[in-house]
């Protein structure tokens, strides 16, 4: 089975795998509800690690930025859930409710919804979907599942109507202080641009100010000083963290590595 099956194409996805999977800045757009069918997924950001176990039902909201690893259970089987709950219909339904927030949500991004009865019917209303992935399921049909389980998320949690519901654009924060948090992440450009609140021309322009350097170059330097870190001072190897530095390959790793220092990593080891 692929990974993931789009039981409804940028909506609804089903993810089945055999075998561990990590994947390095993981950007989330959207706000997204997460159910735990088997195995176990661990969210990692800058400031926080969360885990979820069967069973286990997670709202996480827009714009986040992270490292997912996905464990299959003793048995071998890692089986989860996505809803992706796009704005254009959050917004849709906020004008047909004639919903408004009245503050802005402060709380985690990241929601453990409760175990109720409504929320656990529905999942099991969804799983015949995902379990026949050869039935295509319809668009219209695949829209009242994703209106139903708004209505059952801030029924379950009435502050997530301010997180839900919240169409503002991203305020421009500290550039110097997130880039310094997350450039291991493995994302273009323009995402560090959008989570900074920028656009692509003011985040390079803002970029040269503070750092006196273009985004990419000192994105991939800052990462190889960091390798350079893990590899001579706490003695990981090149093959246990190129990942987590925003590398895809291991070769590009070293031979990126071996450009800018004059020496292989494992010469540092």
């Amino acid at each position: 089975m692929k990974d993931p099956t789009e039981i409804l194409s940028g909506v609804i996805f089903y993810a089945h795998l055999s075998t561990q999977k990590k994947e390095t800045g993981a950007f989330l757009t959207h706000n997204t509800l997460i159910l735990m069918v088997s195995g176990q997924l661990t969210i990692e950001t800058s400031s926080q690690k969360i885990t979820l176990q069967k069973g286990d039902m997670m709202l996480v909201g827009k714009n986040q930025l992270g490292q997912l690893t996905k464990t299959p259970s003793e048995e071998g089987s890692y089986e989860s859930i996505v809803i992706i709950l796009q704005e254009d219909l959050l917004r849709t339904i906020a004008l047909e409710e004639k919903i408004e927030i009245r503050q802005k949500y402060s709380g985690s991004p990241f929601v453990m919804i409760p175990p109720n009865d409504f929320m656990q019917g529905y999942f099991q209303s969804v799983i015949p979907y995902v379990r026949n992935p050869d039935e295509k399921i319809t668009i219209a049909m695949g829209m009242l599942k994703v209106r139903e389980v708004v209505t059952l998320l801030v029924h379950a949690v009435p502050a997530l109507n301010n997180l839900l519901f919240d169409f503002s654009a991203p305020y421009k924060i500290d550039l110097k202080a997130f880039m310094l948090h997350h450039y291991h992440y493995n994302v273009p450009v323009e995402k560090f641009a959008e989570l900074t609140g920028r656009s692509l021309a003011a985040f390079k322009r803002d970029f040269k100010k503070v750092f006196d350097a273009a985004p990419r170059q000192w994105l991939l330097e800052k990462r190889l000083l960091e390798a350079r870190h893990l590899i001579a001072k706490k003695n990981k190897k090149p093959s246990a963290i190129y990942l987590d530095l925003g590398f895809e390959s291991l070769s590009h790793f070293s031979r990126t590595f071996k450009k800018m220092f004059g020496k292989a990593p494992s010469e540092y080891a």
